[in-house]
């Protein structure tokens, strides 16, 4: 493949520069896993998480979400769940994790833990929790929004490492009824002190999910996803005294609510939390969401198709929920500043105000938003709303780039391989940004590396390299992806075509020969791996 047809998919930001993909094809499938534990039999069993996550499971698949439930399940049944959930992540525009049950940090890793848990202290159980950087995994790929919500106990129900023989012997034991906690604890030998319990706990009036303060650490997931934790740092999330949890009588409550921001959402689950638990305890949330506005339980008028592109998608907001998100600014919602920002770049003369754009990006910028230093870049490029200042743009892009936005990182690759807008043109420095940015799963990033390998550009690098690429690409769900594959397919070596066969193959889409002609059997296979009907 020669790199000048690579180079003209890409779409950076110079206007200067003109050739894009479409628009991310509107992946049908909302997919989630809802998973809880109960029946531990080492450390205390919780009883309200089957019925959480009942609740939870009915609402989601109410509101449009292919569901899979995982019930008391050890620790292999739960990383094949997810290695399966994972996958079908990957062709979905929403895929969520909700867990309830116990959760704890371990050297500054969280855990969820699975009902066979056999551990003498916390430092045996990284070999048999799952760990939290795991569950991200599994909705990573997620072409639009990806969630994990953890209705755990923020609180550490195991021994230190360092425990006594007293402690040892009191996970090991058979579990009793704490009544004054209406907990389970570990039993523990004849007059020994609780090796478990805390003033903290006994003076709790309701059942928590787990013993002793500690617990889940705080998170610090990737751009474009949000982690929602139950209960703060430092507080417990309680089982409650009804057939719900607070917080999973809030969520189910909230999710169901139309013409509701996803982002304001998730802060009236808090609110309502807070007043169900007279403030002791306060969900908190960490990450971020981006890209497009999500209504989850659509608009009461019928939810629309989705719009062609990010700006579209926030400059058809209604008057009302426009309303929502200056709500979420004031707060210091910096999503919501971005998306202000694109109403404000509508192009209709009642609502057209670049100035007022300007300065939503710049407050959203000035609070560490990569995105919105992106978008500031553009404004200072092209000149709208402020004085054209190509340097200022440049030096936007690459602070967006050093906080790993890929699409700045794949723009700063194409200007550094076409030598514009004042930038020494340097091949090697534009391979690494664009690979850089394909890493991050950026779809016109992983194309481009795909043709550099395929040309013989990367030093390195195999056919076998550039599948793999291009294979992440048309997962991603770029519809000019597929086409480009389906229709142009001689534009790549018949090595690359033959090894992308392969990994077809090797995930079940393929079962032809390798023989690089993509027929129909090979055309089938790339539309199953896209996520459409053969």
């Amino acid at each position: 493949m020669t790199l000048a047809v690579a180079l003209v998919l890409v779409a950076p930001c110079f206007s200067a520069i003109s050739g894009t993909f479409s628009a991310m094809a509107e992946a049908a499938d909302r997919v989630a896993l809802v998973i809880s534990m109960s029946r531990y039999t080492t450390i205390n069993p919780l009883r309200n998480t089957p019925a959480d996550a009942a609740l939870i499971a009915r609402t989601l698949e109410g509101l449009g979400f292919e569901t899979e439930t995982l019930n008391d399940a050890t620790l292999p049944q739960v990383k094949a769940a997810m290695k399966d959930f994972a996958f079908r992540a990957e062709t979905a525009s929403i895929a969520l994790v909700y867990y309830a049950g116990h959760g704890v940090e371990v050297g500054g890793q969280n855990y969820i833990v699975p009902v066979d848990v056999a551990v003498e202290n916390t430092g045996q159980l990284p070999q048999q929790a799952v760990s939290l950087k795991d569950v991200l995994a599994t909705v990573e790929n997620a072409r639009q929004l990806r969630i994990v919500i953890l209705d755990s106990c923020r609180n550490n129900p195991f021994p230190e490492p360092a425990s006594s023989a007293v402690e040892v012997a009191a996970v090991a034991g058979t579990p009793e009824v704490n009544t004054a906690a209406r907990s389970v604890v570990p039993a523990r030998p004849e007059g020994a002190a609780p090796a478990l319990a805390s003033a903290d706990t006994a003076a709790l009036p309701e059942a928590t999910r787990g013993l002793k303060r500690g617990g889940l650490a705080p998170a610090s997931p990737e751009r474009g996803m949000m982690v929602v934790y139950a209960a703060k740092d430092g507080e417990v999330a309680l089982d409650g005294s009804g057939d719900n949890s607070p917080f999973a009588t809030a969520l189910a409550d909230n999710l169901r609510k139309p013409d509701v921001e996803i982002g304001l959402m998730f802060r009236q689950v808090r609110d309502e939390v807070m007043a169900l638990t007279g403030n002791r305890q306060q969900p908190h949330f960490y990450g971020s969401l981006t890209g497009v506005p999500f209504f989850l339980a659509g608009h009461q008028a019928g939810t629309n198709p989705a719009p062609a592109d990010k700006p579209t998608a926030w400059q058809t907001l209604a008057p009302d929920q426009e309303v929502q998100l200056a709500a979420l600014a004031g707060d210091g919602d910096t999503r919501a500043m971005i998306g202000l920002g694109y109403i404000a770049l509508t192009p209709d003369p009642g609502k057209f105000d670049p100035k007022k754009a300007l300065d939503f990006f710049t407050t959203a910028a000035g609070k560490g938003d990569a995105e919105a230093m992106y978008e500031l870049g553009k404004l200072y490029e092209k000149g709208i709303g402020t004085k054209q200042d190509v340097a200022k743009a440049l030096d936007l892009y690459r602070q967006s780039a050093e906080h790993g936005f890929a699409d700045a990182i794949n723009d700063l690759g194409f200007l550094t391989y076409q030598g514009t807008q004042g930038l020494e043109r340097d091949p090697d420095k534009a391979i690494a940004l664009f690979t850089r940015a394909a890493e991050l799963r950026h779809p016109q990033a992983m194309f481009n590396v795909a043709a550099l390998i395929d040309d013989g550009i990367v030093p390195g690098k195999t056919p076998e390299d550039a599948a793999r690429f291009l294979y992440l690409a048309l997962r991603s769900g770029v519809e000019d992806v597929l086409n480009q594959l389906t229709t142009k397919p001689t534009m790549f070596k018949p090595q690359t075509r033959k090894a992308l066969q392969r990994l077809l193959a090797e995930n079940r889409f393929y079962e032809g020969a390798f023989d690089g002609a993509f027929g129909k059997g090979t055309q089938r296979s790339l539309r199953l791996a896209f996520g459409k009907d053969g």
